[in-house]
């Protein structure tokens, strides 16, 4: 039976002519006629009995059918340009791995270890893309995702095999120089570094609240036992990334995963500020379309696990260092 697919040709001059809102600029693109642009498009709509483009005094635009079209088969060429990219660059011999990955995540641990990753697997190429939301495989050309959220927000992902990697533990940071700024006469009798602040303390300090869990204060002095008058009041930033950033400019203190800050704390820009640490449900965990397992994501999952576990253990004893 004939399957129900367009010409490559076809779609290549829809895309382009989508892009531009111009048969024209599509034309010049594709180094085609106007006219073999305005045919191959025709054909497209004879195949699917809708019209893909109205025409405008200023060229053309889509219609609500076209543009539905082009959002769903713009990623899907850009796929099969880069699996052609990508054999050509293998000869057939490893090849490309796409993931999606949480934006903090991925600049401030992934991606200072992937060389690591490299040496070890030269035949694989890792593109990685920032989401902040859990997607549908069937509507994203992702092979994989790393993704930070709860047990129950992961187990419902449809479709998707699971692979744990590490805890979040959420400690409350701050820049030494502002613990110097609140409480000179703490610092004077000891290093700002050594300092752990009372809750009472830190309900002091300007807080540097998240955008995506605007109660994340409220949970840390809840475990606290303390009652702040205002614990969703202060600056909102979206990542995480953001807020180390805003924390080393002495804006406030912030609560960040500690594995995020590696970095800061070794360099002294940002310090712990509390023993107390949120061990909540959330996770990083890595996830994949159950049918979309393959030697390539065998061996990254095995290499970022072995990343990961390697970085929950040095979390671990810090915390325990922390407590003696």
């Amino acid at each position: 039976m004939r399957r129900t697919i367009p010409s490559l040709q076809a779609l290549l001059c829809f895309e382009s002519a989508a892009k531009h809102c111009s048969y024209t600029y599509a034309a010049q693109e594709l180094s085609l006629s106007q006219s073999a642009v305005s045919r191959q498009i025709q054909q497209l709509e004879e195949l699917l009995k809708l019209p893909l483009f109205n025409r405008t005094r200023y060229g053309v635009e889509l219609t609500l059918a076209g543009d539905q079209y082009y959002k769903k088969i713009k990623p899907l060429l850009s796929g099969i340009e880069q699996s052609t990219l990508d054999l050509i660059a293998h000869k057939g011999h490893g090849g490309t791995l796409k993931l999606g990955v949480v934006p903090t995540f991925a600049t401030r641990w992934l991606l200072p270890r992937l060389n690591a990753f490299n040496e070890i697997h030269p035949e694989i190429t890792i593109h990685l893309e920032t989401s902040t939301k859990p997607f549908l495989f069937s509507e994203h050309i992702f092979d994989a995702a790393i993704y930070t959220g709860t047990h129950a927000q992961i187990a419902n992902w449809p479709g998707a095999k699971i692979h744990y990697l590490m805890k979040e533990d959420v400690v409350p940071v701050c820049s030494p120089k502002l613990i110097k700024k609140y409480f000179p006469e703490l610092v004077a009798k000891s290093k700002a570094q050594n300092l752990r602040l009372s809750p009472e303390q830190i309900a002091c300090l300007p807080l540097l609240q998240q955008t995506t869990r605007p109660k994340i204060w409220q949970e840390w002095f809840d475990k606290a036992g303390f009652t702040h008058p205002s614990p969703t009041d202060g600056q909102r930033h979206e990542l995480f990334s953001m807020l180390a950033v805003a924390a080393t400019h002495q804006m406030g203190i912030t609560l960040v995963p500690q594995n995020l800050l590696e970095k800061e704390l070794a360099s002294g820009e940002l310090v712990v500020a509390s023993d107390l640490r949120l061990l909540g449900a959330r996770a990083y965990y890595f996830v994949y379309a159950e049918q979309q397992e393959s030697p390539l994501i065998t061996k990254f999952v095995e290499w970022l696990a072995q990343q990961a576990n390697a970085s929950e253990k040095a979390s671990n004893n810090d915390a325990l260092l922390c407590d003696s």
